[in-house]
């Protein structure tokens, strides 16, 4: 699957701020409030999440990591 202009940039500041944050595991996992994610990106995050390039995953208690 190919990403659009956007759809890249959202991916890649989300991940960029995950990383920024340490949420590289697990059990290194974070909020979106530790990650410090604004609106838009939250709005994106579902997106991105799962089975979607599997760049981001998703804990049982919502915590994210990449």
């Amino acid at each position: 699957m190919s990403l659009s202009g956007i759809q890249f940039k959202m991916n890649y500041r989300i991940i960029s701020k995950f990383e920024k944050a340490g949420a590289t595991s697990k059990e290194k996992a974070v909020t979106v409030e530790e990650a410090d994610l604004d609106l838009q990106e939250q709005q994106w995050l579902d997106y991105f999440t799962g089975t979607f390039l599997g760049g981001i995953r998703k804990t049982e208690d919502k915590r994210y990591y990449t």
